[in-house]
């Protein structure tokens, strides 16, 4: 299984960055982190609909998409795992869209296999990939049987 982040903003040398290389440099499975901006200053309704197609075009053919909204389900670590752990299983690859300081467009989140919350609060987008990272990272432990994750 790849696992691929797709994500847009671009996380400048700084204490989250050292902090999202700590997580990745921890995960087994192969990880692509893929960083997309638009460039040009735009109304935030356009800028949505730009990093739409370039998050779109950044899925890897055939992976199962995963959306991060504010209103998707809230998953336990451990139901988090179980879905990794499936898909593994299926030999099948997954792919996370994290959209802009805006959010992520609505035909995003419709067309996802699966739209998950990290709760009720809004979070960074920069925020958001680490937290995400670190999930993996604790369902890799929680599949292997280690003990990082306690309840």
């Amino acid at each position: 299984m790849k696992l691929t982040i797709c994500s847009i903003g671009r996380l400048k040398p700084s204490p989250e960055k050292e902090l999202q290389q700590k997580y990745i440099a921890r995960i087994r499975w192969p990880l692509e982190i893929v960083e997309l901006e638009v460039k040009k200053k735009l109304p935030p309704p356009v800028t949505k609909l730009r990093e739409a197609v370039l998050l779109t075009g950044s899925v890897p053919r055939g992976a199962m998409v995963v959306a991060l909204d504010q209103r998707g389900q809230h998953l336990s670590s451990q139901d988090f795992a179980g879905k990794l752990g499936g898909w593994r299983d299926q030999d099948r690859d997954a792919a996370f869209l994290i959209g802009g300081a805006s959010g992520l467009e609505k035909r995003l989140r419709d067309e996802a296999h699966l739209v998950i919350a990290f709760g009720t609060a809004t979070w960074p987008h920069m925020l958001i990939r680490i937290m995400l990272i670190e999930q993996i990272y604790r369902a890799q432990e929680i599949l292997a049987g280690n003990p990082y994750h306690r309840d």
